[in-house]
């Protein structure tokens, strides 16, 4: 019996690992994968398929959410913005352009914080006679030296992981503008829970500004969708276009489209 048992170890190993592969596969594919439609396409039980699914996350290969697995945790933590700002360099350049090509003389843009709209900044230095008015410290320190581009700088305490500006007094001043365009970064994007940041403040001040702007341009690189953070923001019902890059996953594109949300689509790979 141990003869037998030590040679049929290998076997069973060798199938646990071919579905292991099969299940990365399929989230690779989908994005998204029930526990239901697992066992179907496998052909195995559902305490296999969660048994399966458990050992994937213990490896952080995946993650579980109400009966379902998705590549990667969607739950965003804080995280300074230096940090930030080296990650996907390469989509958030794309978008930024994308998003200076739209300001023309004589508008007025709110501009939140966050990298991708401190990319969009570098993209609008050069440009003349606009007004910014901006949370981001960083953001009103480039801009203003342009002497063609008047900035406002909201005021109000400075988060030390985003260096920009959040609370009451902030949101107080939105109240005597009104602007053409709000450039608006975030942590996460998810389909049925919507824009979502990582602080309560900011996120709540980005409300505010939605308010203050005629159309909320929301700049994200495609690591953004599927995402949650702690803090929602707004539904995608607020949100009047979208710039993003070509990685974005294709059920994310077609949804958005079909909520009647432009969505711009940078150009990244070859």
């Amino acid at each position: 019996m141990a003869i037998q048992k030590n040679g049929n170890a290998p076997e069973a190993s060798a199938s646990m690992a071919q579905r292991h592969k099969q299940i990365l596969d399929i989230l690779q594919l989908q994005g998204s994968v029930s526990v239901i439609d697992l066992a179907e396409r496998l052909n195995v039980s559902e305490v296999t398929i969660r048994k399966d699914l458990t050992t994937l996350e213990q490896l952080g290969k995946l993650y579980r959410t109400h009966g379902k697995a998705i590549p990667i945790s969607p739950y965003i933590g804080d995280r300074h913005v230096n940090e930030k700002e080296k990650q996907h360099v390469t989509e958030k350049k794309a978008i930024a352009i994308a998003a200076a090509a739209l300001v023309k003389p004589q508008d007025s843009v709110l501009m939140a914080s966050g990298t991708t709209i401190l990319y969009a900044a570098k993209e609008m230095a050069e440009l003349h006679n606009i007004m910014v008015i901006t949370a981001s410290v960083h953001v009103s320190s480039m801009l203003s030296q342009n002497k063609d581009i008047n900035v406002v700088q909201l005021g109000g305490m400075v988060r030390d992981t985003s260096v920009s500006v959040v609370g009451p007094f902030a949101a107080d001043m939105l109240q005597y503008f009104n602007c053409n365009l709000f450039f608006m970064g975030a942590d996460g994007v998810d389909l049925d829970f919507g824009v979502t940041t990582t602080n309560i403040m900011e996120a709540t001040l980005n409300r505010k500004m939605i308010e203050s702007a005629q159309r909320t341009i929301l700049l994200v690189d495609s690591s953004k969708f599927g995402k949650k953070g702690f803090s929602k923001i707004c539904n995608l019902d607020k949100i009047d276009d979208i710039i993003t890059d070509d990685g974005i996953p294709e059920i994310y594109l077609e949804s958005l489209q079909d909520q009647g949300i432009e969505v711009t689509v940078a150009k990244t790979k070859q």
